[in-house]
């Protein structure tokens, strides 16, 4: 008797630690999200929202920073860059031997090609 005692208050005790708060819905397995990125590689919707995201203002980056900054996002520049009134800073690059491109960085820091 005592064993069956014992063995249902684990059971309640267990069952009752496994119940969810008042107002919580049931879990019911892993939350899915939708991905960050187009499904379709052909689609390249980054580039156009980094042309999208580039913010004027004053820019205390010197022109050395630019490059820097243009090269660490694979860029290989081919001349000067120069900044604009704007505060972007601005120059012909290419990416892994394609055709040179604008390619510009503002004074967050963004790197933009277009």
């Amino acid at each position: 008797m005592l064993r069956t005692t014992l063995a249902l208050a684990a059971t309640t005790l267990l069952l009752a630690s496994c119940g969810n708060s008042e107002g919580e819905a049931p879990v019911e397995g892993p939350a899915v999200s939708a991905p960050e990125t187009p499904m379709n590689p052909a689609v390249d919707t980054q580039e156009s929202a980094q042309q999208d995201s580039l913010t004027p203002g004053a820019n205390s980056f010197t022109e050395g920073q630019a490059r820097e900054a243009m090269e660490k996002q694979g860029y290989s520049i081919s001349g000067p860059l120069t900044q604009g009134e704007d505060g972007i800073w601005k120059g012909q690059a290419s990416l892994s031997g394609a055709a040179p491109t604008t390619v510009s960085v503002d004074y967050k820091g963004v790197v933009s090609a277009g």
